[in-house]
């Protein structure tokens, strides 16, 4: 599994919102295997998602998609996004408390 980071502005989040939502159809057939989206904590324009992929192939395949870039200028994308292709190298959660 490949770990993708993506960092973007958008013009207005409640109209962009419903754009990335349509587009989650999408990103399962090129392999997404679900996400997280965050925003900065000062400005909730500012998005930070991080979407697991079944392979890099298909991620890459997904980012360089037309039909991608043509949703994101719809949507109110700010500029160019940036992109990082992550390996996870270690993880540690809390252990959940005993029942």
């Amino acid at each position: 599994m490949v770990t993708i980071l993506v960092k973007h502005a958008v013009e207005d989040y409640d109209k962009w919102k419903p754009y990335f939502d349509d587009h989650d159809s999408t990103r399962n057939e090129y392999g997404s295997q679900g996400y997280r989206l965050l925003s900065l904590a000062e400005d909730s324009n500012d998005l930070v998602m991080m979407f697991d992929w079944d392979t890099m192939e298909n991620a890459q395949k997904f980012l360089e998609s037309s039909d991608l870039r043509s949703v994101m200028e719809e949507a109110g994308v700010v500029g160019e996004p940036e992109i990082y292709f992550l390996e996870e190298v270690e993880s540690k959660r809390p252990e959940e408390p005993l029942a």
